[in-house]
């Protein structure tokens, strides 16, 4: 059977635009080079020296803003604890003037709950966060590299101010 006068041009692409040379290059060992480098998405996809540099500033405010919102759970756990601590308690405590600021019927327990739901809902955030911050980061690439560190640096120079540079673990 003679297949010559078939059209094959939908089937397969031997050069030209959207190709083999314009596909998400993966490396899986380090490297400078920013050929076809897509940061954890498709549509990350940089292709050009000025998108290198958008890209490298945005991924210094992506890690700048993990350290906010560190900095931002960190506050809030300061700030519900002192109101923990002054609210009434179950016992029946009376409420005086140095009561915090409570709706009606609420009480230390409630206050608790509410703020250990708030407190999960950071921890998550942070954990999604991180771990984002990581596959970024598993580009393998010197550059992203460079940027993650530099937006983890600045981030903390600028939000951390008041906390340990050390932490629990590795990854969050």
């Amino acid at each position: 059977m003679d297949h010559s006068q078939m059209d094959h041009s939908g089937h397969m692409d031997h050069g030209g635009g959207g190709g083999m040379e314009d596909m998400c290059s993966m490396s899986m060992l380090f490297t400078w080079d920013t050929t076809n480098l897509c940061i954890v998405f498709k549509q990350w996809h940089i292709r050009t020296t000025p998108g290198l540099i958008v890209s490298l500033i945005a991924v210094v405010l992506i890690a700048m803003g993990y350290e906010a919102l560190r900095a931002t759970s960190r506050t809030y756990e300061k700030s519900i604890q002192a109101r923990v601590e002054s609210a009434p308690n179950a016992s029946g405590q009376p409420v005086t003037e140095t009561t915090s600021f409570l709706r009606p019927g609420q009480n230390h327990s409630d206050l608790t709950r509410r703020s250990h739901l708030i407190k999960s809902f950071l921890y998550g955030l942070q954990n999604f966060y991180a771990f984002m911050l990581m596959l970024v980061f598993m580009t393998y690439n010197g550059w992203v590299m460079v940027a993650v560190s530099l937006g983890a640096f600045l981030g903390y120079y600028v939000f951390g101010d008041h906390t340990s540079a050390t932490k629990e673990t590795a990854c969050h």
